[in-house]
């Protein structure tokens, strides 16, 4: 059985601004993620298990 394809909503106008807008402003706010103290987790169990 075939499934009918639908068709992608497109944003114009002032809803395309904003949504960039917002789009923008969340990509400069992220925050970086530190996983440095996971790392040293992770290499610890590894020499332990002789593996590095």
């Amino acid at each position: 059985m075939a499934l009918k394809i639908k068709a992608i909503p497109t944003l114009k106008g002032k809803e395309a601004e904003r949504f960039v807008k917002e789009a923008d402003k969340a990509y400069q706010k992220k925050e970086k993620t530190d996983f440095s103290k996971q790392v040293k987790i992770a290499r610890a169990i590894l020499r332990k298990a002789n593996m590095i």
